[in-house]
């Protein structure tokens, strides 16, 4: 035994009786989607590609394949195959997978998780958070209460008294120094922002109901596409996040489905990683290419199984719900 194991650190940190409670609400998450026909479907937690998104830290191996050695990366999500599975004409999907993010440990995060991710072609974005919220009741073992669509716009005029969408990088980096007591000088116009909303706004949300926080920033888009906000035709990201009890469940999306866009969004998140120090993560072509190919227009969503069933259990960590997080593993 080394000096910084214990006697029983072998053991899981989730009891049995939870495991168990753990596998029966993964037997209702399953049964929800088949009675709505969607499909489950399995795709690799290995990929040739991995995020370029600047704010994720993608873990990557070197394996012996047919091509030789060959840098595969773990996938932080199944979104990519997912999707290729949509563009040959799979029709909507589900899968509950195993995903990975570097340096993600604490309470609410570790390094491999379980995460649900469906697509609905031809669904809107309205409906698709009608179905998370459908989802969400049907997990849970008490009312949550009423679903509320909140605009990111609108929760940062109340509880900051600052347009996000206007107010000068300056003054962002003002408040946001003085709200997290960092230096913010070279931060950029998201780092302000995010910090903002985990600091101030994310932990009031989803309290008393099911918050659908919805117009993020367009630069925060992703993988969804834009649109303009009808208020005054600024440009916003067609995206949706879903929160309960201050805690961010699940992140939606109207899908890009334009390749060329798509491209374009992976070099400037590689260009943006540079400027971050971090390395660039190769991009997932074949996703490109199945794009190109056509992928059909609708939503999709990602959502935390593991902070899910942390809430329906009512524990106050993921790794009570889980049978080895990563310091156990």
């Amino acid at each position: 035994m080394t000096e910084n194991t214990r006697a029983d650190d072998w053991q899981p940190t989730a009891t049995i009786a939870t495991l168990r409670e753990r596998a029966r609400l993964l037997a209702t998450i399953r049964a929800f989607f088949a009675a709505r026909g969607v499909l489950e479907v399995e795709t690799p937690i290995l990929g040739h590609g991995g995020s370029t998104d600047p704010h994720l830290d993608s873990l990557s191996l070197t394996a012996t394949t047919p091509a030789g050695r060959k840098r595969l990366w773990l996938q932080t999500s199944p979104e990519f195959h997912m999707k290729r599975l949509l563009a040959a004409g799979s029709g909507p999907v589900f899968q509950l997978a195993r995903s990975f993010r570097d340096g993600e440990v604490g309470r609410r995060h570790n390094i491999e998780f379980t995460m649900l991710e469906w697509y609905r072609p031809d669904l809107s974005l309205t409906a698709l958070i009608d179905e998370c919220e459908a989802l969400i009741r049907e997990v849970l073992p008490t009312d949550p209460g009423p679903l509320r669509q909140r605009r990111y716009r609108e929760l940062f005029r109340e509880a900051l008294d600052v347009d996000p969408f206007m107010t000068s990088l300056a003054d962002l980096r003002r408040l946001a120094g003085q709200v997290g007591e960092l230096a913010m000088d070279d931060a950029d116009r998201d780092g302000c922002l995010d910090l903002l909303m985990s600091f101030v706004i994310e932990p009031q949300l989803g309290r008393g109901g099911i918050d659908a926080v919805v117009d993020y920033p367009a630069s925060q888009a992703a993988l969804a596409r834009k649109r303009l906000d009808p208020e005054d035709g600024v440009e916003v990201a067609a995206r949706f996040e879903i929160y309960l009890h201050g805690l961010e469940l699940a992140n939606g999306y109207d899908e890009l489905t334009d390749a060329a866009e798509q491209a374009s969004r992976f070099a400037e998140d590689n260009r943006q990683r540079t400027t971050l120090g971090k390395p660039a993560v190769d991009v997932d072509r074949r996703l490109v290419a199945a794009l190109e190919h056509g992928m059909p227009a609708g939503s999709g969503v990602a959502l935390g199984v593991d902070r899910l069933i942390q809430l329906a259990l009512n524990r106050e960590s993921i790794a009570e719900v889980m049978a080895f997080p990563t310091p156990r593993c």
